[in-house]
């Protein structure tokens, strides 16, 4: 199970972190508290966002005073949750545009409620004043305060697009304002904007992984009766992601987030007598399931490709069984060496290094495991074929992790002659479907064993597959041989 969930999910949910906060079942309480918005009354521009009907969020009719709305919400939600606590959700239009006195009245309003632990209020980068934010800063301090911003997409040619109003630049400078606040963020993101291809909106997702933020929303768009998204979506019948693309583009989000980032929201939840297109938007609970399986089928989760030794477990747990026999050569300090104990626990590990210090931690490690099905060899692993000699052809998986010891001397590193020796000698202590990969690092002599083992296999007509998790060149990739007879 994925380690930031209480019910079998492969990502962040807001329950486990309202659960662990709090201790107890907490809701979100949405309130409409008749704001209005710059890009609708003219200061940035006119007619809101082209999705935007009446205000995101638009659950009661303006008249409605905030105690009625959150009364309304508390009581069918106190039936179920006597325990539970709240969060009022400032949530249609924009909610720190107003006079700070009628601010401070609505906010500090619901605040008074009985088990109000805190607020959440979205907004837009370009509506904080100073002023606010100043205040803000001093609510923080006596309350659970989350600024949820409206970025919905980073690419700006889009943002013109929606009428959006506001920039990814504004945007950065309204997040740092509150990271240096200690303000915590939550973004809103919308997949599907028209004439956006996938790889833009996995940009978005992958953008936001970096930054300071507590939390994520993931909508797909609704094209709603009345709006201008309706007349585009007329006039030029952009294309509208299909459940099964959205599902796919939401997976591969949730792959490059920070498993530390609190999914919020991943799907959409539309009025459906306002709703034109997507229809399968409807059946919510239905599209929550297909990410869910999607997840468990590509065996990912939350993270996945923030490191390239994710992929490599992935590929370990899909081929390994139990009772295999495996080799680590080159243990580190233990954690792959672990990792292979634990999932071969009828099975063998036998593990490589020269140097003196990764058998000791390595050894450490697994004792204080309770791990006993494992044998550590101080020897240079080109020696594995004379080492092992009497287990050729019946290992399973060969695993090496090139580069130096974390934590000790970066000079001793694996060597590119040695490593391709050692390459060499581990085809012939495989069984007919043994596995072998190769996590290469970019550094100097990294960069020669990349060379000397892509020319060796090559030369062999060896069949390989590579993979990355990331554009950048200078990070480390994985090579996957598979010995198929």
């Amino acid at each position: 199970m994925f380690k930031y969930t209480l019910d079998n999910k492969r990502y962040h949910t807001l329950n486990y972190y309202y659960n662990k906060k709090y201790g107890c079942k907490v809701f979100k309480v949405s309130l409409n508290a008749n704001f209005s918005c710059p890009n609708i009354d003219g200061t940035k521009g006119y007619g809101g966002c082209i999705y935007c009907s009446h205000g995101s969020g638009d659950y009661y009719k303006n008249n409605t005073d905030l105690i009625t709305q959150f009364n309304e919400v508390k009581e069918k939600l106190h039936k179920k949750w006597p325990k539970a606590k709240y969060i009022g959700y400032f949530q249609a239009n924009t909610n720190t545009y107003a006079p700070l006195d009628e601010l401070k009245e609505k906010y500090e309003l619901i605040l008074k409620q009985d088990n109000v632990v805190g607020l959440n209020i979205a907004t837009r980068p370009d509506s904080i004043s100073d002023e606010v934010l100043d205040y803000l800063t001093k609510l923080n301090k006596k309350t659970d305060l989350v600024i949820e911003l409206g970025l919905q997409t980073i690419h700006d040619k889009t943002a013109k697009l929606i009428n959006r109003g506001s920039t990814l630049e504004e945007f950065e400078d309204c997040l740092d304002k509150l990271n240096k606040r200690n303000i915590d963020v939550v973004v809103h993101i919308i997949n599907g904007l028209p004439y956006e291809t996938k790889e833009m909106m996995i940009e978005t997702a992958k953008y936001l992984s970096n930054k300071k933020i507590l939390g994520i929303k993931i909508h797909m768009l609704h094209i709603l009766k009345d709006t201008n998204l309706l007349k585009l979506y007329i006039k030029e019948n952009f294309h509208v992601l299909t459940k099964e693309e959205y599902v796919d583009i939401v997976c591969d989000q949730l792959e490059y987030l920070n498993e530390n980032i609190v999914i919020n929201r991943i799907t959409g939840d539309p009025d459906k007598d306002e709703l034109i297109e997507p229809t399968w938007l409807i059946k919510k609970f239905t599209v929550l399931n297909e990410i869910d399986k999607e997840l468990k089928r590509r065996n990912t989760y939350q993270g996945f490709n923030r490191s390239i030794l994710n992929k490599v477990r992935q590929i370990c747990e899909n081929n390994l069984k139990e009772n295999d026999l495996v080799v680590d050569m080159t243990i580190g300090n233990g954690n792959d060496t672990l990792f292979l104990c634990n999932l071969v626990n009828k099975g063998f590990v036998f593990g490589f290094d020269i140097q003196d210090m990764a058998i000791t931690n390595t050894n450490n490690l697994l004792i204080k495991n309770n791990i006993s099905n494992y044998k550590l060899f101080n020897e240079n692993h080109k020696n594995i074929n004379k080492v092992l000699k009497e287990y050729k052809g019946k290992i399973s998986l060969i695993l090496f992790n090139l580069g130096y010891l974390p934590n000790a001397n970066k000079n001793i590193t694996t060597n590119h002659i040695s490593t391709v020796n050692a390459l060499k000698n581990s085809f012939e202590m495989l069984n007919n479907k043994g596995i072998i990969l190769i996590v290469l690092y970019p550094h100097e002599e990294g960069k020669k064993e990349e060379i000397s083992i892509k020319n060796y296999l090559i030369k062999n007509k060896v069949v390989y597959n590579e993979y990355h998790n990331t554009n950048n060149i200078n990070s480390p990739f994985l090579i996957e041989i598979k010995i198929r007879n």
